[in-house]
C-alpha cells in the first residue's frame, strides 16, 4: 500500500518544478553570472592584468625618503705627543639629525627589462585563456547536465508511462479474477510486475534529483531550488562539418594556445638569462641634508645639505659557469616545450577522430531505435488485443510490455549520448559559446 501512494504522488505532476522553466541558454548565463570556479579564475585574470605595467617591468626608477636621528655620549682621555698633559673629555654628546630623498635607476641591463615587460604581456593572455578555459568547461558541463536533466525527466516519464500500463494490467487481472476468467497466479503476478516498476520510478526520481542539485551547484545557486527545463527533447545538430570542426580545432582549441604561449613564456626566460651577457648601468642620485649638535669643543652646530649623483657600470666576467648552464638548461626547456605543443596536437586530433566517429555511430543509432521503439509499440498494441481477448498469457504481455520500455529507454539512452559527443566535439574545436546563442 505505501508503494502505491509513493507511486501515485511520483505521477502527479511536479508542480514545483514547473514555476521556473529555464532554458539552456538562461541556465548558461546564471552559471557564467554566479559560478564560483569563473569568479575566482576573473579575479586571478585581474591580477595578471594589473601586473603589467612600466613599474613592475623595471622600466621606471625607484625613489625613496629616509630620514633619521641619532644621540651620542661618549667620554675620552687624549694624550699629547711629547706633552705630559692629559685632555679630559666627559660627557660630550652629539646629535645627529639627517634626512635625504634617493632615486636608483637602472638604464641598461641587457634588455631584461623589455623582456620583463613582454613577459608579463605573455602572462595577461595566459589569464585572459585561463578564463575561457573555465568559460567553456562551465558552459559543456552545464550543458551536458543540463541535457543529462531532460534525459532523467524523459526517462522518468517513461517509467510512468510502464507503471500505468502495469497499473491497467492489474486491474484488469483483478476484474478477470473476480469472475473466474483467471488465477490468483495471474494476480499476484501482476502485482508483483507493478511493484517492480514501481520501485524503478522511485529510483529514477533519485536521479532527476541529483541531477537538479548538480545543475544548481554548476549555476552557483541554492542547491534546492527548482525548476523545469524549458527544453522537453533532446536535439542534436546532424549537419556538423568534419573539416570544419578540424580546422577550427587546431586554430581555436584553448589548450592548445595555452601550451603555445607556455613556450612563448621559455622564450622570454632564455631572453631574460642572456640579457647577463651584457653589462650593467645604473643611475643613481639623490638629495641629503644633515644637522650636528656638539656640546663640547669648538662646534657647536653644524650643517651640511645637497645633491649626489652617481652612475655605476658592471659587468659579471665569472660566476662559476652558472649563467651558461642556465641558458643551456633553458634551450633545452624551450624544446621540451615545443615537443609538448606537437603532443598536444596529436592528442587533439587523436580525441577528435575518437569523439567523430562515436558522434556518427550514435546518430546511426539514434535511427535503428527510433525504429525500434514503433515495432515495439505496434507489438505492445497487440499483444494486449489479445491479452483483452484472452489468447495471450499474462506473462507474455509483460515482456511486451518490457520490450517497448527497454526500446523507449534505448532511444533515449542513443539520444543523449549523441548530445553528449557534440558536446565535445564542439568544446575541442573551440566552439562551445555556440551554445550561449542558441534559443529552446
Amino acid at each position: 500500500m505505501k508503494i502505491l501512494t509513493l507511486t501515485l504522488l511520483l505521477l502527479a505532476p511536479l508542480s514545483a518544478f514547473s514555476q521556473h522553466a529555464l532554458t539552456l541558454q538562461e541556465v548558461l548565463q546564471i552559471g557564467l553570472e554566479n559560478n564560483f570556479d569563473i569568479q575566482i579564475v576573473r579575479n586571478e585574470e585581474r591580477i595578471s592584468s594589473n601586473n603589467v605595467t612600466l613599474g613592475n617591468a623595471g622600466f621606471l626608477p625607484s625613489a625613496s625618503i629616509s630620514g633619521g636621528y641619532s644621540a651620542r655620549g661618549s667620554n675620552s682621555d687624549q694624550f699629547l705627543r711629547n706633552d705630559d698633559e692629559i685632555v679630559r673629555s666627559r660627557n660630550a654628546n652629539t646629535h645627529t639629525l639627517d634626512a635625504g630623498v634617493n632615486l636608483q635607476w637602472t638604464i641598461f641591463e641587457g634588455f631584461r627589462i623589455q623582456t620583463n615587460y613582454r613577459r608579463l604581456h605573455e602572462l595577461q593572455t595566459i589569464g585572459e585563456l585561463n578564463t575561457r578555459l573555465t568559460i567553456e568547461n562551465l558552459v559543456a558541463n552545464l550543458t551536458a547536465e543540463y541535457y543529462n536533466y531532460v534525459h532523467q525527466k524523459l526517462r522518468l516519464e517513461a517509467l510512468r508511462q510502464g507503471v500505468a500500463l502495469s497499473r491497467e494490467r492489474l486491474r484488469i487481472v483483478e476484474t478477470h479474477y473476480q469472475v473466474g476468467s483467471m488465477s490468483r497466479l495471474d494476480v499476484h503476478q501482476a502485482r508483483v510486475d507493478f511493484n517492480a516498476d514501481s520501485a524503478q520510478l522511485i529510483q529514477q526520481n533519485e536521479l532527476l534529483n541529483r541531477s537538479r542539485i548538480m545543475l544548481n551547484e554548476l549555476m552557483g545557486v541554492d542547491i534546492n531550488k527548482e525548476f523545469m527545463p524549458a527544453s522537453s527533447t533532446i536535439e542534436f545538430n546532424p549537419f556538423l562539418t568534419r573539416n570544419e570542426l578540424m580546422e577550427s580545432m587546431m586554430r581555436d582549441n584553448i589548450v592548445l594556445q595555452l601550451t603555445t604561449q607556455n613556450r612563448v613564456l621559455s622564450e622570454l626566460e632564455l631572453r631574460a638569462l642572456e640579457s647577463r651577457n651584457f653589462p650593467f648601468l645604473r643611475l643613481n642620485t639623490g638629495y641629503g641634508f644633515a644637522h650636528i649638535s656638539h656640546n663640547r669643543g669648538a662646534l657647536e652646530r653644524q650643517r651640511t645639505w645637497g645633491p649626489n649623483v652617481g652612475i655605476t657600470v658592471g659587468y659579471t666576467i665569472f660566476d662559476g659557469f652558472n649563467r651558461r648552464r642556465e641558458q643551456q638548461n633553458a634551450r633545452i626547456v624551450i624544446e621540451n616545450r615545443q615537443l609538448e605543443v606537437a603532443r598536444r596536437k596529436q592528442a587533439l586530433q587523436s580525441n577528435f577522430a575518437n569523439m567523430w566517429l562515436a558522434y556518427q555511430n550514435n546518430i546511426e543509432l539514434t535511427n535503428l531505435e527510433m525504429e525500434s521503439v514503433e515495432n515495439a509499440r505496434l507489438n505492445y498494441e497487440i499483444a494486449m488485443e489479445r491479452f483483452l481477448d484472452g489468447g495471450l498469457a499474462g506473462i507474455e504481455l509483460r515482456e511486451a510490455q518490457n520490450g517497448l520500455l527497454n526500446a523507449e529507454q534505448r532511444l533515449l539512452t542513443a539520444r543523449y549520448r549523441t548530445k553528449l559527443y557534440e558536446i565535445s566535439l564542439l568544446q575541442i574545436s573551440g566552439r562551445i559559446g555556440e551554445f550561449l546563442e542558441l534559443r529552446n
